[in-house]
């Protein structure tokens, strides 16, 4: 018997002939989107108290840290008046970090999200248990102790990691944890920043790898109720209030565009420069535990001089968008924050990449805008839009999710008339990070160890293929009256032509029967003058000519078939044709070609004639007519 690999096939010939349609389609809503909608929901409840509870942590660390208070009030390092001293803490911090790291789990090092990416790709979306509460502590403690980083960062990771676990006990699939973690990890981000449509786009551009029914409604639910979790524990005004900007001329659009490609070269120098330091930590010959103490020194050094660096700093980010901040700030955040952040980062500590980015962003779009203005004061440009097209912009170019770099500060700022240049400046940025990238901020660390990040999201290209296009319309057929020996000869006759690991079985008029396996026929006695229909197989599935070369494939795979019957069920099974995985190859490949319009010509299937053994005569092959 012809194993089916532990897959349960229908007994019946008319259910493999007519699967569920909805399975056929890949219909992608069911009744288990309704059940991971509603998990995905009450995690994001769960995981808006943490974004407020971690919030409240980092002020609580802050206060302690820098003001010797214990507070939970709102609190930034700013106006800390240790002195020397402030050196310090941030060194404290990140040896807590370190310990909690080497003792506790490796994974609270990194940015959040490029680890969320690689769990998603290689480990089926598990994510420790453990991590769900390591990641905001040492987080907390990193950004607390005056860390240059955001807390949407940890808060993105501990949301997946909360999504996953939840995922993990609900004994789901890999496919369907993959959107738990996504949507978790999306709501943790639309708690943080009040911005729903930005966390759906970022699951869809930096997590999902996918666009569907199936994975969109749960995120997307998940995502509203993370919004909501903002009103209730944060605030309903934007996160970053800016003064309202003018709807933007011909020519200031078009230097907004301008200034979008600069900082995106700008943005590939930040990403490569990243992962530049990260090596050369990896040269050190210390343990990695202390890694992130070293990488604070920079912190604290350039926070006793600059003390805007230390935190944070969403302050910062509202405050360039005034368009009011004086050159010594701009250079401060753009270029001090920038060293200190980048060598925190690429030491291993817990941080993220978002809040940071944005400021580094702002304050060169804004230096930028200055400079524009000084030369070109009939731009018609300002600095309030062009630090915030600077955000998009280095975002954008750092990250390639273009989509939710442009919709995020539309989100946070509330400010209708940045669409143009935000679309304007954001896909300059996108254009120019192909050029100077391979991978990006979030994907270089994952793509240095093997693992391969996809860059683009098309549909199947075998859903949108149907059998009737790729199926060869010549089988070889055997006929149910025919008997072991002679198919055992024929097969001998052409073992170089027939390559498949099955025969397709018929009645005298070509109505489908069955299978039989070409190994099988070697293991009887070569004189075996018993009819074929003793050792065919009628539990493997077929085919029809409307149904999608996916759902061949699928059923191919799975019960390790290398050709399956085409029958036309409106003629009484009869078996028009034959799917083989090199048809399957083929077709892939022809239409490769065709969307890339090589040119080459697209191979047509040619038509031979149908030959069906009878009696005792010899079955006659379309590879070798010199048997007819």
């Amino acid at each position: 018997m012809i194993r089916n690999s532990g897959i349960q096939v229908s007994p019946t010939l008319e259910d493999m002939i007519q699967p569920d349609p909805l399975a056929e389609r890949g219909q992608p809503v069911t009744g288990r989107v309704f059940f991971l909608s509603l998990q995905a929901v009450l995690n994001a409840l769960v995981i808006g108290v943490i974004a407020k509870g971690l919030v409240m942590l980092i002020d609580f660390i802050t206060n302690l840290s820098f003001y010797g208070k214990i507070s939970f009030q709102p609190a930034t390092p700013l106006n800390n008046t240790l002195g020397w001293m402030v050196i310090l803490v941030p060194i404290a911090g990140s040896i807590i970090v370190g310990i909690m790291a080497r003792f506790g789990s490796s994974a609270i090092r990194g940015h959040g999200i490029p680890e969320a990416m690689e769990k998603i790709i290689t480990g089926e979306s598990k994510i420790p248990v453990k991590l769900t509460f390591l990641k905001p502590i040492s987080a907390a403690i990193s950004i607390g102790t005056g860390g240059p980083f955001g807390a949407e960062g940890p808060i993105i990771a501990t949301g997946g990691a909360f999504g996953s676990v939840s995922g993990q006990i609900m004994r789901i699939s890999s496919g369907e944890r993959k959107i738990m973690l996504a949507a978790g990890a999306c709501a943790g981000m639309a708690a943080i920043f009040g911005s729903p449509l930005a966390a759906i786009l970022l699951a869809i551009e930096l997590l999902l790898f996918e666009f569907s029914p199936r994975s969109v409604i749960p995120v997307a639910l998940s995502c509203a109720a993370g919004a909501a979790m903002h009103l209730v524990f944060f605030s309903n005004e934007p996160v970053f209030k800016m003064p309202d900007i003018p709807i933007a001329s011909g020519i200031a659009l078009t230097t907004y565009v301008v200034m979008g490609a600069i900082t995106g070269i700008i943005a590939a120098g930040v990403s490569r420069s990243v992962y530049l330091l990260e090596d050369y930590f990896e040269k050190l010959s210390i343990h990695w535990m202390w890694w992130p103490a070293i990488g604070a020194i920079a912190v604290g050094v350039t926070g006793y001089f600059a003390p805007a660096t230390l935190g944070v700093g969403y302050s910062n980010i509202t405050s360039l968008l005034t368009g009011a901040l004086p050159l010594s700030m701009l250079l401060i955040l753009c270029f001090l924050k920038y060293t200190s952040w980048v060598i925190a980062l690429s030491s291993g500590t817990s941080g993220g990449t978002l809040a940071p980015l944005f400021t580094i962003g702002g304050a060169t779009g804004a230096l930028l805008g200055m400079l524009v203005l000084k030369i070109f004061p009939e731009s018609g440009i300002n600095t309030a839009t062009a630090a915030l097209i600077g955000m998009a912009a280095m975002f954008a170019g750092a990250s390639r999710a273009i989509l939710t770099s442009i919709v995020f500060l539309l989100e946070t700022t509330a400010q209708p008339h940045a669409l143009l240049p935000l679309i304007g400046a954001c896909t300059a940025a996108y254009f120019v990070s192909f050029f100077l990238m391979k991978g990006t901020i979030m994907t270089e660390k994952i793509e240095r160890r093997g693992v391969r990040a996809p860059n683009a999201y098309k549909p199947d290209v075998l859903q949108n293929i149907n059998v009737l296009n790729a199926m060869d319309t010549a089988p070889v057929l055997i006929c149910i009256d025919n008997k072991i020996k002679d198919i055992e000869q024929w097969l001998l006759d052409n073992v170089s032509s027939y390559q498949n690991n099955l025969l397709i079985v018929t009645d005298t008029d070509e109505n489908f029967i069955g299978y039989v396996e070409t190994g099988r026929l070697f293991t009887t006695d070569a004189n075996n003058t018993s009819l074929i229909q003793t050792i065919t197989s009628k539990d493997l599935p077929v085919v029809y000519a409307q149904q999608s070369l996916a759902f061949a494939s699928d059923m191919m795979g799975n019960c390790n078939m290398q050709c399956i019957a085409v029958i036309d069920i409106a003629r009484n099974k009869k078996v028009t044709g034959v799917i083989t995985a090199n048809d399957i190859l083929q077709a892939y490949s022809d239409h490769h070609k065709e969307e890339n319009n090589y040119h080459v010509s697209i191979s047509v299937k040619r038509r031979t004639r149908k030959l069906l053994i009878k009696g005792r005569s010899f079955m006659q092959s379309k590879f070798s007519k010199e048997n007819a």
